[in-house]
């Protein structure tokens, strides 16, 4: 098997992240144009697609970054110590806030949890030895957790679960699958825990609520994460986390799905070929998917298994929009604005929170009225972006683009200078 760069693979992957960040940042979460929205809860938005594309893009990766498919203590070492160093990254996150120190406060606690944050990123993004990185990682992963359960009341409620969180743990699974087992076996392990999930989903009842069912806070996967998680799951509910235990299994399926095309486009036949074998799946996949949603709607938050095909299947598709384009026209000249993206994916995920958390932290004078004091993030957007538009929706968007455009000159700077972290 060839192990050659895909751009479009890679023009994918920025392309995405990049939708993340603007969907992310907002100027106002109340003025959002709807296809920047996530669905209210059954159906699916360009912005429902954000996260199930990059798992699908790091399934497709997959046979492209592992050299050998034979599983010697060196590869489970280095996928176990990747998977955990992404997940730690989430992982910590969700304490970023929480940090206390001294009972300082404002400005000198912000230093603090910055100087933290930039200690763990070294750490966990850092170019070391293997034996180093596993040492790191653990440290890190068990002082978390024991935060999280030592009753400290500032961690008592921190979150566990996450979008970081659940990439490590795909990428866990998908990656000792794509070595230990072939393609038939892939496609039916993919299968299999679609239709467990499903089954789950459909026939348990649901302890102290009663039938089975797919609405919010009341399904089987909401019950479990209440049992495991506990008080340490999504803010803004407490009785459900959308990246919660019961709905990664079919995550996992999301990244099989990536990493059966991954190893269609690191096949040794006609490109052209490749193409087409890609468009017939992604609109098998999509079909399926479609079929599926009458019986188990589409619906990002509880991960169903319609939902992972359709985007899976849109996937697939959009990859083969790019690779038609840059592989087989080689039309390449609009592509380095979304390479440049794309080579850096941990970092932005990563640090884009802590910029934007950072911005509402720190305050200033509010220029209107003497008696408040305004963060940063709405001095930029109520001074700077607002006046120049009539319709909020319009400011809003503006906002998020020129944080994208924040990110644009940052991760160039990296790209120039040839900086790439990984985890």
């Amino acid at each position: 098997m060839i192990k050659e760069r895909i751009t479009s693979l890679d023009v994918f992957r920025g392309f995405t992240i990049m939708l993340m960040t603007i969907v992310n940042n907002p100027g106002n979460w109340e003025s959002i144009y709807p296809p920047l929205e996530h669905a209210k809860w059954n159906g699916c938005t360009p912005t429902d697609l954000v996260f199930p594309f990059f798992i699908f893009i790091m399934g497709t990766a997959i046979p492209f970054a592992i050299p050998t498919k034979m599983l010697d203590i060196v590869t489970f070492n280095k996928i176990a110590v990747r998977s955990l160093r992404i997940f730690c990254l989430g992982f910590f996150l969700n304490f970023f806030g929480k940090i206390e120190a001294f009972g300082l406060e404002g400005i000198p606690l912000l230093l603090v949890r910055l100087s933290i944050t930039f200690a763990i990123a070294y750490a966990l993004l850092g170019n070391f030895s293997a034996k180093v990185k596993m040492y790191l990682v653990t440290i890190i992963l068990l002082i978390l957790f024991f935060l999280a359960y030592s009753g400290i009341e500032a961690f008592r409620e921190v979150r566990i679960p996450g979008v970081l969180q659940r990439i490590g743990i795909v990428y866990f699974f998908t990656s000792l699958l794509y070595i230990k087992a072939n393609q038939k076996t892939q496609i039916l392990v993919a299968l299999g825990l679609l239709l467990l999930y499903w089954g789950l989903m459909t026939l348990i009842p649901v302890p102290g609520i009663g039938a089975a069912n797919f609405e919010k806070g009341t399904n089987l996967a909401s019950w479990l994460d209440g049992v495991i998680l506990k008080d340490h799951m999504w803010f803004s509910t407490k009785t459900w986390d959308p990246e919660g235990f019961l709905s990664t299994i079919p995550a996992i399926a999301s990244g099989i799905i990536g990493l059966l095309i991954g190893q269609l486009l690191n096949r040794t036949i006609k490109k052209t070929e490749i193409l087409r074998r890609m468009i017939l799946a992604g609109i098998l996949i999509i079909i399926l998917g479609v079929v599926w949603n009458e019986v188990f709607p589409i619906n990002k938050s509880i991960w169903t298994s319609s939902y992972v095909l359709f985007t899976s299947g849109l996937a697939t598709l959009c990859l083969s929009l790019f690779y038609y384009t840059i592989e087989i026209v080689n039309y390449k000249k609009w592509t380095k604005f979304f390479l440049i993206w794309g080579v850096n994916p941990m970092l932005v995920f990563f640090f884009s929170p802590i910029i934007s958390r950072t911005m509402r932290a720190i305050e200033i004078q509010n220029p209107q009225i003497n008696t408040e004091r305004i963060n940063l993030e709405d001095y930029f957007y109520n001074y700077w972006i607002v006046p120049a538009f009539t319709n909020p929706l319009n400011a809003s968007l503006a906002y998020a683009l020129s944080y994208a455009l924040l990110w644009s000159f940052i991760v160039w700077i990296l790209y120039q200078k040839k900086l790439v972290f990984k985890a």
